[in-house]
């Protein structure tokens, strides 16, 4: 048998779920198959191979680095990513999420390094150990996987696509397509079927996520505190003014309840109106970020449904989503708005900065018109200069000036320890306020705010001590912060349907 070239997989649990043709565990690994020389997803409908012909892998770029291509019938590319990646801590999971971020493509190897303060060839072989690949080889399957996309979804031009899609060259974009899919990008496109296509300037991309879906309840939370100027929620779904490395954009992403069957896959429908094609994948990956897309919902709900507090709740809303975040420093500026305030308060706040700071756009959606402000705008400024308190001018002054230094970066490949020690440092700033950030800005899983007005009086209400909240709840662990948002949904106001909805930017076929 050949040797297995990732760690951490335990082949012979992976082979069962492979016999058993189990869908939970598409996008967790991904099976080699020696004799045809290509890989797929666990569930593949094909006849499973006997066990001493495959290898398994935990992204499709160890697969690739071993000669194989991914499987045209089950499609391996087309699944969400692995939760891993959002839930590890480790140097691996921090630098795959910078690498779907595009930080290769923008900085190269030495960028990615110096962001975790490795050396190349320290990476290098760190990543290849870990997952059976280099960051090279890891960033050239994201842009693979960006390409067919593109390829089947839109009307672009092929040449407009490999330069989209984050390659240096057509050439190099064709020999890759071909390698990867064993297709030419012309015969990728034959083969799509589309019946609908977006307004001009607009590209439609597929976002993939597991089922269950709380899609609407999401669309609560995100309309709950939505920002003036920069955020709109309507019938159609959620749409916001993206700061991208390349120019600024806009997304719009449906955002239904997709029951699905456990262990199953979906897809959001996300439109992107961007600057700069270069900034497709960056847009797509944030979007994902947003949603949750790579959560695995059956093993956060497995976990929390026998909770005599969370399980009605569980039942009630199957699939429930952490909210995450496009731009961290933003998501930062706006918990420090939100300090001892309510949520309406800190919205009237955040769109008085909007106003007054943020970067005005012109987008083809009605009541889009700003970019949130950078902190280096706000960072020259003075606590006078603000609408609120001046302590909390102070500290909000003082995270935008440590942000726009660069001496604290929130773009989910930072050490989250490392992130929360910097945050409680600064003044002005205390725990719920640091922790919320974890959970929201570096999609931490395992965050619990105890100190938080709501989750002390819903639980106090179940007969909770509170000085016995935090201990509590170290029952949820690892998930936490999603038993904090299964505390915190019921209490979020339905978003309102306007009449008539804003139009989507599209054109059916």
């Amino acid at each position: 048998m050949e040797e297995n070239r990732s760690t951490g997989l335990d082949a012979d649990a992976c082979y069962r779920a492979v016999r058993s043709r189990d869908r939970r565990f598409d996008g967790v690994f991904y099976t080699a198959v020696r004799t045809t020389g290509i890989y797929c997803r666990p569930s593949c409908p094909a006849r499973t191979p006997a066990r001493e012909n495959v290898t398994f892998h935990r992204d499709p770029a160890a697969a690739q680095a071993g000669g194989y291509r991914a499987c045209k019938r089950c499609r391996p590319d087309a699944v969400p990513g692995s939760p891993q990646w959002d839930v590890a801590a480790d140097v691996a999971g921090r630098a795959m999420r910078l690498i779907a971020d595009g930080v290769v493509d923008r900085e190269g190897v030495p960028g990615l390094a110096r962001r975790l303060g490795y050396t190349e060839r320290h990476l290098t072989r760190l990543l290849t150990t870990e997952l059976g690949a280099g960051p090279l080889a890891l960033a050239r399957a994201r842009r693979a996987r960006t390409a067919r996309a593109l390829v089947e979804t839109t009307d672009l031009d092929l040449a407009d696509v490999a330069f989209a899609a984050g390659f240096g060259s057509v050439r190099q974009f064709n020999a890759t397509v071909r390698e990867v899919y064993d297709l030419t990008p012309g015969a990728l496109r034959a083969r799509a079927t589309r019946t609908e296509t977006t307004a001009p300037g607009w590209l439609r991309l597929r976002v993939a996520v597991r089922t269950p879906f709380a899609g609407c309840a999401l669309r609560d939370f995100l309309a709950h505190h939505l920002v003036p100027g920069v955020e709109i929620v309507d019938a159609g779904g959620y749409a916001r003014t993206l700061d991208l490395p390349h120019g600024p954009g806009t997304v719009r992403i449906s955002l239904p309840d997709l029951p699905g069957t456990a262990g199953g896959t979906s897809h959001l429908t996300a439109d992107l109106h961007l600057t700069d094609l270069r900034d497709v994948g960056t847009a797509w990956e944030r979007t994902r970020r947003l949603v949750d897309a790579d959560c695995d919902p059956i093993a956060v709900d497995d976990a929390l449904a026998a909770d005599p507090i969370l399980g009605p709740q569980v039942a009630a809303v199957p699939g429930l989503r952490l909210p995450g975040q496009v731009d961290g420093a933003e998501t930062a500026l706006r918990t420090v708005l939100g300090q001892q305030v309510s949520v309406v308060g800190a919205r009237t706040l955040a769109g008085r900065l909007v106003a007054a700071h943020g970067v005005p756009v012109a987008t083809a959606v009605p009541g889009l018109t700003h970019l949130f402000p950078r902190p280096a705008a706000l960072a020259g400024l003075s606590p006078e200069d603000l609408p609120m308190p001046r302590a909390r001018g102070a500290a909000l002054l003082g995270l935008a000036a440590t942000l726009a230094a660069g001496d604290l970066r929130l773009d989910r490949g930072e050490d989250r320890d490392d992130v929360r020690a910097r945050l409680l440092a600064l003044r002005g700033i205390g725990p719920w306020t640091a922790d919320y950030i974890l959970m929201r800005a570096l999609a931490h899983p395992d965050v619990f705010l105890p100190t938080d007005l709501a989750v002390r009086q819903l639980l106090t209400a179940r007969g909770w001590a509170e000085a016995d909240i935090a201990a509590g709840a170290a029952r949820w662990a690892p998930w936490r912060s999603y038993a904090l948002m299964r505390l915190w949904q019921p209490l979020m106001p339905a978003a309102p349907d306007p009449d008539p909805p804003t139009p989507r930017p599209e054109v059916t076929r």
